[in-house]
């Protein structure tokens, strides 16, 4: 069974400085077909302008990630942490029993484009805590690339939850057979390129959605980049 979720017909908020395109209900909009997945709340699209950005403001127990799709995202929290999270780079906040932080595009000339990741957690009341990985490097291959999961790992951040997030960045023509365990579920996001899973075309923004699957099969003709969500 599954089901897509077309660039087309995600959320569009326009702020001028901000552009977003929301594949669930968030903020001002609300889809109640698109309410998440399974512990998947989030996944916004942000275009950023030059020095612009989201000013000091709170956030409580939610897994948030952050993967940077072009420029740089200046970041400041009220645990002290301060950095520039770039391209190749996974970006991880819990905000636990809360948290308030600043993203900020301090760039005069580029503009910033990033997906922001929301993981409802399966404990709350957490202190909150940073965590940021560069993963270029082992992006390089090819290879599906764990980059984020209950765990963790040397190319990982650790999110409390039950996910496994994969990353690929596909620079030819390739092809593989993604094997399900029972009772779990695959949220495909496309991030550029295409993408044929199951015998469905996704482009650029596109997702799909698996559940009861004993595998999917992707198939992609050139250049691709894609997150895979393995939910429970």
């Amino acid at each position: 069974m599954h089901q897509i979720r077309r660039s087309e017909e995600r959320g569009h908020a326009e702020h001028g400085w901000l552009s977003a395109k929301h594949s669930f209900s968030f903020a001002s909009y609300f889809d109640p077909e698109w309410m998440g997945f399974r512990n998947l709340k989030v996944i916004n699209q942000d275009r950023i302008q030059p020095n612009q950005g989201f000013g000091t403001h709170p956030h409580k127990n939610m897994e948030i990630l952050t993967y940077i799709m072009r420029g740089e995202l200046k970041h400041k929290d009220s645990m002290g942490n301060e950095a520039i999270i770039r391209p190749g780079e996974i970006q991880r906040m819990t905000a636990g029993k809360g948290v308030t932080h600043s993203e900020w595009n301090s760039s005069s000339t580029e503009v910033t484009e990033l997906l922001q990741i929301w993981i409802e957690p399966s404990v709350t009341g957490l202190d909150p805590s940073y965590e940021q990985v560069n993963i270029e490097s082992v992006l390089e291959s090819g290879e599906r690339t764990l980059i984020a999961s209950l765990e963790g790992g040397p190319n990982a951040v650790k999110i409390h939850q039950d996910v496994d997030l994969y990353l690929a960045r596909w620079k030819e023509a390739r092809s593989e057979v993604v094997s399900l365990k029972p009772d779990r579920h695959v949220w495909i996001q496309v991030i550029s390129g295409s993408l044929i899973a199951n015998s469905v075309q996704l482009d650029a923004g596109d997702a799909i959605a698996f559940s009861n699957e004993t595998s999917v099969s992707l198939e992609g003709s050139g250049i691709c980049e894609y997150l895979l969500f393995d939910l429970n």
